[in-house]
């Protein structure tokens, strides 16, 4: 170690001077020793007492504070500021109004430093750390006066394991024995109310997307591109903070989270992250994260439906398209890899990685993806054909497939189209 900080807490904020004064508070009750981390809070135009808030620490924090104009909800931004400020090698995210355990850095760091038994050497990570009392649509009852009397230490002792009081990912986190190695999908856990990266990775990246100018889907995104950068995401139960209960405009986040969610889509255009907005896009009563969110079965369920397709030829089904008009806009959902030469020029689609790749090999380019979302403007072609390769998703995405397909095309054909 070269004596510097090993760990830099980067904290977005706005307008939660209260909920922030907990979080420094908690932060100077670390047992790793002050020298050997730092703090950064960024303001995203705060108008309140926010900047004597982070003065008030300066002798108990090595605590920087940096302030940007009010133009808006930019917490990517201000996180990247943050880091940008930061001289550790390793990042912590966290929220205003999350109160670290005592040993919430040091447990960051050593989920870094693990190494896994058999494995050569460290494999970069992406910690996500557990998160008592986040729950959006059900707070803990009674956590909001409990925080202002009882240590994290001792909300913990006091809730325990009680269902009400847990990370509301733990059921989906105890699925996999907190061992997200195990998981097709690990980077839809990497929620940035407490999580931490090497600050190499994270840079590597750009780290996260400006672009995501309201609340929600810039961190999963951001997790996205890690877990496709080969860092490995992990859970770190001993990482641990408490979420204070505070109000949340419930259905402006839904929106928001829908709305980031087909950015997310455009920006990363494959069947995975269509999976992502298809569940999101669906109907749901309230804010509140469910156990039934897992983009996971979604994922594995598609696996399965491009395998059982793999020797699907739907060259008959595409043979009505050799008498249309010529100029006539024509998509295929479901293309397959065998595309025939006297196909006329069409947008082809297909959730097969395979059939993609092969057709390519032979000179056809076709967009990886299912049809659920496509990343086309509104009445883009005349005629949009879904062949039988989608048979194994229909019963669980009909209503979405034809309304993606009605959406970018007028005339709906083939054997799924009823």
């Amino acid at each position: 170690m070269n004596g510097g900080p090993r760990i830099c807490v980067v904290i977005p904020t706005y307008e939660r001077a209260a909920l922030l004064r907990g979080t420094l508070d908690a932060l100077a009750g670390q047992r790793l020793p002050t020298a050997e981390f730092e703090v950064v809070v960024s303001d995203d135009g705060s108008h309140d007492d926010t900047r004597e808030v982070v003065a008030g620490f300066a002798d108990r924090l090595s605590i920087r504070y940096r302030f940007q104009e009010d133009l808006g909800f930019r917490a990517a931004a201000a996180r990247n500021a943050g880091a940008r400020l930061a001289s550790a090698p390793v990042l912590a995210f966290v929220d205003a109004g999350i109160l670290p355990g005592p040993d919430f850095l040091a447990a960051h760091l050593a989920a870094h430093l693990a190494v896994p038994e058999g494995a050569a050497q460290d494999p970069p990570r992406a910690v996500i750390g557990y998160t008592f009392g986040y729950r959006p649509g059900s707070p803990t009852p009674g956590l909001g006066d409990a925080v202002r009397v009882m240590t994290p230490e001792e909300l913990v002792g006091h809730y325990g394991d009680a269902p009400d009081f847990r990370d509301a990912r733990h059921l989906a986190f105890a699925r996999f024995g907190f061992d997200l190695g195990r998981s097709a999908v690990p980077w839809q856990w990497f929620w940035s109310m407490n999580c931490s990266v090497r600050a190499d990775d994270f840079l590597a990246l750009g780290g996260f997307d400006e672009s995501f100018r309201s609340w929600g889907g810039e961190d999963l995104e951001l997790g996205f591109r890690l877990f496709r950068h080969g860092v490995r995401p992990v859970v770190s139960r001993d990482a641990w903070a408490v979420d204070v209960p505070h109000p949340r405009a419930a259905s402006a986040d839904l929106a928001s989270n829908h709305a980031n969610f087909l950015a997310f889509l455009h920006k990363h255009p494959e069947p995975v992250v269509e999976l992502l907005w298809a569940w999101f896009a669906r109907e749901r009563p309230g804010f509140e994260v469910r156990h039934d969110w897992n983009t996971e079965d979604e994922y594995l369920l598609l696996l399965d439906a491009a395998a059982a397709a793999g020797s699907v030829d739907v060259t008959r089904e595409l043979a009505p398209l050799r008498d249309v008009a010529p100029g006539t806009r024509i998509a295929v959902l479901g293309c397959g890899a065998s595309i025939p030469p006297w196909l006329p020029r069409a947008e082809l689609f297909d959730f097969d990685r395979h059939a993609v790749n092969a057709a390519a090999r032979s000179g056809r380019s076709v967009r990886h993806a299912i049809g659920l979302r496509t990343t086309l403007p509104d009445d883009s072609f005349d005629i949009v054909l879904v062949t039988s390769r989608l048979k194994d998703l229909w019963s669980r995405w009909r209503p979405q497939l034809l309304a993606e397909a009605r959406r970018i095309g007028g005339d709906l054909r083939g054997p799924l189209s009823g």
